[in-house]
């Protein structure tokens, strides 16, 4: 995450149900909790460039409505991601169909992809080019460690980002 803020790519959040609200809270803490107040209003201090495709809901159900579910990530970054990007993909089961496509292509156009698992970790677990596993059967659990994995990232992005203000 922090080479991205560095280099200035995007990163990316992805994820289903209790995952899809972890990728929708995720993305919010990392795009303003990774602030000092005083940059609010600066428009000259560098943001870290994120998005969660979680919260596309008429793009999501448009592709989803007439092409399938499976596509509803992977279509979205093939129009706004590049090689050198992040994909984070949070997946408790790790075997989302809807995921694994969207890796599959970020695999395959150079973007750098990170996947977050539960229970077996599923496909995801080994499809992603790094990863964090939570070897928990129950989906509670593991997306609640997710969440915590994930605040604690924003407060160290927090403390690096904020001296180089």
């Amino acid at each position: 995450i922090y080479r991205c803020y560095q280099n200035r790519n995007i990163v990316f959040v992805i994820g289903n149900g209790g995952s899809g609200s972890n990728a929708s809270h995720f993305c919010e803490d990392l795009g303003k909790g990774t602030l000092r107040r005083e940059d609010f209003d600066n428009d000259q201090k560098k943001r870290l460039r994120i998005l969660s495709l979680t919260d596309n809901t008429p793009y999501i159900l448009a592709w989803g409505n007439d092409e399938g579910f499976d596509r509803v990530f992977v279509e979205q970054l093939k129009n706004l991601a590049s090689p050198g990007d992040l994909l984070i993909a949070i997946s408790g089961s790790g075997n989302s169909p809807n995921i694994l496509r969207a890796v599959e292509w970020a695999n395959r156009n150079r973007l750098v992809t990170f996947g977050c698992t539960g229970f077996s970790g599923g496909k995801l677990k080994n499809l992603a080019q790094h990863g964090f596993h939570v070897a928990l059967d129950d989906m509670g659990i593991v997306e609640s460690i997710h969440l915590t994995a994930f605040h604690w990232i924003v407060d160290h992005l927090h403390k690096r980002i904020g001296i180089e203000g």
